[in-house]
């Protein structure tokens, strides 16, 4: 019976648990990538490349662990508004593939 109810708790405190979502230091977001024209998302793709690219040029040696940290956050925030901006286009899974041959099967 002890066992009943140490599971039972168990399974409650995993079941009801969460991790804490901290924010990210990105200034970007889906709206205001939405907003954006052509012109402004091709000229920040291009302030995002010139930004990387000196941050790669950039001497690290003499760099604090905590500097060093800072950079590497901010490349993998600049890379995540990268592939948000630069998304675009149709994909389609294998499954969605499988599904519509077997559609065309069938129907035609």
């Amino acid at each position: 019976m002890k066992y009943k109810i140490f599971f039972l708790a168990i399974t409650l405190l995993i079941t009801t648990s969460t991790l804490p979502v901290t924010a990210t230091a990105s200034d970007f977001s889906r709206e205001k990538i939405a907003r954006m024209t052509a012109e402004e998302k091709k000229a920040r793709l291009e302030e995002i490349k010139g930004r990387v690219e000196e941050i790669r040029d950039m001497d690290r040696s003499n760099l604090t662990r905590a500097e060093r940290k800072e950079l590497r956050r901010e490349v993998r925030d600049l890379n995540k508004e990268a592939r948000a901006i630069g998304r675009g286009g149709v994909y389609i899974s294998l499954t969605g593939i499988l599904l519509i041959i077997l559609i065309l099967i069938l129907v035609l």
